[in-house]
């Protein structure tokens, strides 16, 4: 008998339909946030699926931000038997009359795999039972598709196509910006060409944006705050990471920061003594942002880099006693950054790979860390979003990106677990780790990573007033003032939330 989709995914398919059946403005819109390892790329061909055996949706276009990114949803759809190919400008969409689709029945459940109350995992379908082969889904990137609107819009305005779905994959990176509708162009090219599909789903791990502007498939609700009327934009299905914990489809995090001061000479022609600023306690935005440049670096007097690549070498290797495949990924802040990072564990015995968006490899270099062929990926933004490694257990953040957007995305690619490990641990699982130097900013974002909170569109207060209304001062037990050397304590954080000493007041 074939696994049952996760209890997510079928509320999806009950959402799905009941959206078809809406008849009014931004009805089609629906939007879901559900945390990495949840299945949202499954769920949602789970949920055209449903829609085909139903006879109410035909085909359905996929929308990606990064090409790299294709091939998993190919692969997905290949679990389900469904037809996903690459969207090809000088060719038409190979329509075939008469083809069917394979129904729900025969989805494979997503995720870390089938744990021994849902039954073995079967092997990937070939296609379609009955029927000529047809290609019910079309995949392209946002930036192809901004490339060929014209083509397109052609394309799906075809009444050959019949009722259709649209998918945005990470869909908070269609921003809508109605006062510069060109900074905006994945956004405006997305609400153009989707404009006829009877559904638009789209999918995020993140929803939110660092310029607070609203985006795609995402309906604006008005609430009341603080006696203001504002704007939120509310999921209609999330799925949070601390229920994904809790039910054993992916790993927890536990967070090691490394502490200290940071020293900073005066100016030429002042006092020549140094400046010292506690990195953890630091609540000067200016000073808080100077602190984590100088950490970052190897060679800075603090050590605090070092220590953070070598303690997380050194977490590897005892992962590794009991999950023997398993590896490590630094995130750094340039190519020469990342190329003294790397030469580091290179120095040390380790296999090393680096990529970044300027090498014609990075696509294979990040296939061959997945196939398990290096140690440790060194990576600058290029396995963030999308990027499927279940054998990744460490990350060592040492890079000056500090929104909550790039740190949860980097942190949560190592909350994956595949079918042969889940079999093998408990519930909750073992967990992955993350290494990174003890700035406030990143702090903040551990404590909440696991939550989902509201996204309101309105200005809010700068970091610096952010962390000056947090109240962050010296925290309890954590005596900054008696460390002799500039890499002092690791703050080490538990779980999915920090614990209560950090949540003062």
């Amino acid at each position: 008998m074939p696994p049952r989709p996760r209890q997510w995914q079928s509320q999806l398919i009950q959402l799905l339909r009941r959206r078809l059946d809406r008849q009014e403005p931004g009805g089609q819109d629906v939007l879901i946030h559900a945390g990495p390892g949840a299945g949202k790329t499954l769920g949602a061909l789970l949920g055209y699926q449903a829609l085909a055996a139903d006879g109410r949706i035909a085909r359905f276009v996929v929308f990606t931000h990064r090409s790299s990114i294709a091939s998993q949803w190919r692969q997905a759809a290949c679990r389900l038997g469904l037809e996903l190919r690459d969207w090809d400008p000088a060719s038409p969409w190979p329509l075939s009359a008469g083809s069917t689709v394979a129904g729900p029945r025969d989805a494979l459940r997503d995720g870390p795999g089938n744990s021994p109350r849902n039954g073995p995992r079967e092997g990937p379908r070939e296609g379609p039972r009955d029927g000529p082969a047809a290609s019910q889904g079309l995949l392209l990137t946002y930036q192809a598709a901004s490339r060929n609107l014209a083509v397109l819009q052609e394309h799906l305005a075809s009444a050959e196509l019949g009722a259709w779905m649209a998918i945005a994959d990470e869909v908070h990176h269609l921003g809508l910006d109605p006062e510069e509708p060109e900074a905006s162009a994945w956004g405006q090219t997305f609400s153009s060409l989707t404009a006829g599909a009877s559904l638009r789903l789209g999918l995020t791990g993140t929803p939110f944006r660092a310029d607070k502007l609203g985006f795609c498939s995402a309906r604006r609700i008005q609430v009341e705050e603080a006696g203001e009327r504002v704007e939120l934009i509310a999921p209609d299905l999330s799925v949070e990471p601390r229920q994904l914990i809790a039910a054993g489809d992916v790993r927890p995090l536990e967070f090691r920061f490394q502490d200290g001061w940071i020293d900073h000479g005066r100016q030429e022609g002042t006092n020549p003594e140094l400046e010292r600023s506690p990195l953890s306690a630091e609540g000067r935005e200016s000073w808080r942002a100077r602190n984590l440049r100088r950490a970052i670096r190897l060679g800075d007097a603090s050590s605090i880099a070092l220590r953070v690549l070598l303690n997380a070498r050194k977490r590897l290797e005892l992962v590794r006693r009991h999950h023997p495949g398993a590896g490590g990924i630094v995130i750094a802040r340039d190519i020469a950054h990342a190329r003294s990072l790397g030469l580091l564990l290179v120095e040390q015995g380790d296999q090393v790979l680096l990529v970044h968006s300027q090498d014609p490899e990075a696509a294979s270099r990040l296939a061959d860390f997945q196939n398990g062929r290096a140690d440790w990926l060194v990576s600058i933004d290029m396995a963030s979003e999308g990027f499927d490694a279940p054998r990744l257990r460490v990350v060592a953040y040492l890079t000056t990106v500090v929104t909550r957007s790039r740190f949860v995305q980097a942190i949560t690619r190592a909350v994956r677990i595949d079918g042969e490990r889940s079999q093998l641990e408990s519930v909750p699982r073992h967990p992955s780790y993350v290494f990174a130097p003890a700035d406030p900013l990143l702090i903040q974002y551990a404590r909440n990573w696991s939550i989902s909170e509201p996204y309101l569109l309105r200005s809010r207060p700068g970091p610096a007033e952010a962390v000056a209304a947090q109240g962050w001062g010296r925290a309890p037990g954590l005596p900054l003032e008696a460390m002799a050397e500039g890499a002092g304590e690791l703050i080490r954080l538990r779980g999915p939330q920090l614990p209560s000493f950090l949540l003062q007041p």
